[in-house]
């Protein structure tokens, strides 16, 4: 028993002396040198409109992602519709056939809501 305490003291001893050495603070892949940081802080501050929030100075700019073309084709189509912007008293001599559901006039949208 004497003998397996004394190994375990000189083990522990041994573990002990076996510490780390100290070679100060490591500088890290991909990181910047100190003047490099100056320079990029420096421009930042200079930098126009830094500290405004998105959307304050106006809409961002739009880009587009339908061509120009395919948006005037949409458009000339819908605008030579049937039933384009027509009622039965648009046209000379002619009868209109409505796709659209028939408009409620005001008064009889009063007279329903009083039951």
């Amino acid at each position: 028993m004497r003998k397996t305490l004394g190994l375990l003291a000189i083990l522990t001893l041994a573990g002990a002396a076996h510490a780390e050495s100290y070679d100060g603070v490591h500088q890290g892949p991909g990181l910047l040198a100190r003047d490099d940081v100056a320079a990029q802080a420096v421009a930042t501050a200079h930098a126009p409109d830094q500290n405004v929030t998105r959307g304050s100075r106006g809409p961002d700019p739009f880009t587009s992602t339908v061509s120009r073309e395919a948006m005037r084709q949409v458009a000339v189509a819908a605008a030579n519709a049937p039933d384009q912007n027509v009622t039965s008293g648009s046209r000379v001599n002619s009868v209109v056939i409505s796709t659209m559901p028939p408009a409620r006039s005001a008064a009889s949208a009063v007279n329903d809501s009083r039951l």
